[in-house]
């Protein structure tokens, strides 16, 4: 899928995902990715406390088909309202920072969810592709 140049929501992650959708290998595009900041949704629930909280991110959690846990990230305001239109909070955190510290259970992450080209990883895939010191 071509994307317009003048689209100033096409962000470097975004490329980078479309990047991926061709080339799983590609590390330059993993690097991006990396290497770019998401927009993280604040849970409903969260406390104004723990939505500025610059040491700690809520992740939200949703369920995919099948029943497993998922935390929706996205790589710009419109892939986010494609998704979660009733979205009012988010935080924009480093990937690689929010990798780093993903907890150790099942828990996947996916990137643009409602897009043409997302990218759904294993916490294991999250820590180990996208994780940076």
């Amino acid at each position: 899928m071509e994307t317009p140049a003048n689209d100033n929501t096409v962000t470097p992650a975004r490329r980078a995902l479309d990047a991926l959708a061709e080339n799983t290998e590609d590390r330059t595009a993993m690097d991006t990715l990396a290497s770019s900041e998401v927009l993280v949704p604040v849970p409903d629930d969260a406390s104004e406390e723990d939505a500025t909280d610059p040491a700690a991110v809520a992740l939200p959690v949703i369920e995919r088909p099948g029943g497993e846990p998922v935390v929706p990230v996205f790589t710009s305001e419109p892939a986010m309202a494609e998704l979660l239109p009733f979205v009012s909070r988010y935080r924009l955190v480093p990937l690689g920072a929010l990798a780093s510290q993903w907890p150790t259970d099942e828990l996947a992450l996916t990137i643009d969810a409602g897009s043409d080209h997302p990218l759904t990883l294993t916490s294991e895939g999250v820590r180990t592709l996208l994780a940076r010191p």
